[in-house]
């Protein structure tokens, strides 16, 4: 009944924005907008490094590339509950990409979330983000996209559950959440801090996935930056919280995990945050990272779900006989014994490189181990397959008994709490 009575409400709510859509037809911008360039604007082969730059710091390429595809094709799916839809083709090509879009056209697209031919796009887009982006940034990544080699493959069509296959019910929905300018620099604030409040709430959109959302599915901005759920995965807290958020990470181990993927007794990062990580964070330059850290400090502090704190075992040392387990996570620790132990190590501090060191992550002490789950199932590496960046998949290996074991195992021996994976839960999760 639960999730009945939750459809129901989120059906009712979709009508009501979309009698709000329909009242603001013809307000919502589907013009074509002027576009102007401010005299700094660099031209030639300084605007097409900075446009590199820019796509590179905006993630662009892990939406719109597919495991294997074609660089920027397009085709990734984005299973949600009433539907998938997929990522688009954002080549130079004339008949499947955007080749023969006019600048006006692109800025429009990423301040306002409309398509060339007047169709309103999804937020899976993150154009609530991007409509912060300063004019000159936008047309500099358009010019960097049209260095890319054309592709004439064009994305599988949308598969939505009506009504939410109805693209004009999203000019309601964008008139209650898109922002309607852009970043505008606090002058009370130093240069280093507004770079990193440009990057983290426009450019890296981190908000997209690091802030719940509501019913509307928009995010929850009085609550900004506290975590939230992406497609199964957790996306931790990273406002000034002590105890939930980042108020006890040193600038350094923020700084190591954004540039590194992991951090000494902090863990590692797993997932879309791995894949952020690997495609665009670590590829930014030192001074945009530091700007990220001085910003994400002065994030207002929120506190959050208990039982998603990170928190250690209290014993001294972890090994294989010092912490003792319930009955029924015996199982789990045989698994982790074969499969685990060898590279995390009992103590999880990892045994061959940093990359192996789990000790210290929110994932341990998630009493539903979404994201240990996930990891067992899918494996970790980067697009490379790098040597010693590569955690193997078990998925075909264990059954969703085993691994709801193990999972639950993980977090009763680093935590001390007791995790509530059920089999079921890890069959949803493959």
């Amino acid at each position: 009944m639960g999730r009945l009575r939750k459809y129901i409400i989120g059906i009712c709510t979709i009508a009501v924005v979309g009698l709000l859509g329909a009242a603001c037809f013809f307000f919502w911008p589907h013009r074509l907008p002027e576009v102007q360039t401010s005299k700094s604007q660099l031209t030639g082969a300084e605007l097409i490094a900075r446009g590199e730059y820019l796509t590179v710091a905006a993630d662009c390429a892990a939406c719109h590339t597919t495991k294997g595809g074609k660089p920027f094709a397009g085709g990734l799916a984005f299973k949600l509950p009433f539907g998938t839809i997929y990522s688009p083709n954002i080549t130079p090509d004339n008949t499947v990409g955007i080749g023969d879009w006019s600048d006006a056209e692109f800025v429009r697209a990423m301040r306002s979330g409309i398509g060339k031919h007047g169709e309103d796009l999804y937020p899976a887009f993150p154009y609530t983000s991007y409509a912060l982006l300063s004019t000159n940034d936008i047309l500099a990544i358009r010019a960097y996209l049209t260095t890319l080699a054309p592709v004439s493959e064009p994305a599988p069509e949308n598969a939505l559950a009506f009504p939410f296959n109805q693209r004009p019910l999203m000019r309601g929905w964008k008139l209650l959440f898109v922002p309607r300018g852009p970043f505008e620099p606090d002058l009370g604030k130093g240069k280093m801090w507004n770079d990193g409040a440009y990057l983290v709430e426009a450019l890296a959109h981190c908000g997209e996935c690091h802030t719940p959302r509501g019913l509307m599915f928009q995010r929850k901005q009085g609550v900004a930056l506290s975590g939230g759920d992406v497609d199964g995965w957790k996306a931790w807290n990273i406002t000034s919280d002590k105890e939930y958020g980042l108020g006890n990470w040193s600038d350094d181990q923020i700084a190591e995990m954004l540039s590194a993927g992991h951090a000494k007794d902090r863990g590692v990062a797993a997932g879309p945050m791995r894949e952020a990580i690997d495609l665009s964070l670590s590829k930014l330059p030192k001074s945009d990272i530091d700007a990220i850290v001085a910003y994400l400090r002065t994030v207002p502090a929120v506190a959050g779900d208990p039982d998603l704190m990170a928190v250690r075992r209290k014993d001294e040392e972890l090994t294989a006989v010092s912490t003792q387990v319930s009955s029924v996570t015996q199982r789990g620790k045989r698994i982790y014994a074969g499969a685990c132990a060898s590279c995390h190590g009992w103590n999880g501090e990892g045994q061959f490189n940093p990359r192996a060191a789990i000790l210290g992550g929110h994932a341990l002490s998630d009493p539903t181990a979404s994201n240990v789950v996930r990891v067992v199932l899918q494996g970790s590496s980067d697009h490379e397959a790098a040597p010693g960046k590569i955690m193997p998949a078990f998925a075909k290996i264990y059954s969703d008994e085993d691994v709801a074991a193990l999972a639950n195992y993980v977090v009763e021996h680093f935590s001390g709490q007791a995790g509530t994976v059920t089999a079921e839960q890890v069959s949803t999760a493959r």
